[in-house]
């Protein structure tokens, strides 16, 4: 089965070099998604002060994505870049990496809400359910927490069920992607991608060397 693992932009570029060296040894075939970075955060910024509306937001954010992915490919020659689902396989066959450049797919479908609370977990997300793959996100945290993430009291949620995940004020992910995991029927692990370790024992299913993330169940 394919795993699609989104890559947080919080991890470009400083870590992501060394997780794509890792994606090299995995086990599972993969798809990877990136977030926006802090290209799409500057857009927000702008939304901030001029209020642009949603639609140029949600596809300007989108561009982001693939500027980002743009940027990943050219850093690593085990990454082929593709906008196609149907390229996916072709690529696996190869021996390399898939990157989906997500902005003509969905400009095509146009699937999702044009919000702020869709980001690349909701993206990733949906082309999990499509291709009928599982869900990884990597972020610059270690997972879901139980109060405010910026604390020093806060707490590691190991599981959590995307209905009680309805109702959290801020998590590491986007508010939408627990609506889209319970549509779609889909689990997914959120884990922290600085650490690329726990990112191919998560891959290669070898769960005595990572017990570090949270698992948000859909199902």
């Amino acid at each position: 089965m394919v795993t699609v693992v989104k890559i947080g932009g919080s991890l470009f570029p400083e870590h992501v070099n060394r997780l794509c060296e890792c994606f090299k040894k995995s086990k599972e075939k993969i798809v990877l998604i990136t977030g926006g970075g802090d290209l799409a955060n500057i857009l927000r910024e702008y939304h901030e002060e001029y209020n642009y509306s949603n639609n140029v937001n949600h596809w300007t954010a989108i561009e982001c994505m693939n500027i980002i992915g743009k940027l990943i490919a050219d850093k690593n020659r085990n990454i082929t870049l593709i906008k196609k689902l149907d390229e996916i396989v072709l690529v696996h066959k190869t021996d390399k990496i898939p990157l989906l450049l997500t902005y003509d797919l969905l400009k095509e479908e146009d699937p999702l809400d044009h919000s702020w609370n869709v980001t690349s977990d909701s993206i990733a997300c949906w082309v999990a359910s499509k291709i009928n793959a599982k869900l990884l996100i990597l972020t610059n945290v270690d997972g879901i927490y139980s109060g405010n993430i910026f604390s020093n009291n806060k707490k590691l949620i190991k599981k959590v069920n995307a209905n009680e995940l309805l109702f959290f004020e801020e998590t590491s992910v986007d508010k939408c992607l627990p609506k889209l995991l319970i549509k779609y029927h889909l689990n997914c692990y959120v884990i922290n991608g600085k650490y690329p370790d726990r990112v191919l024992a998560h891959l290669n299913s070898d769960h005595t060397m990572n017990n570090v993330y949270t698992y948000i169940g859909g199902k």
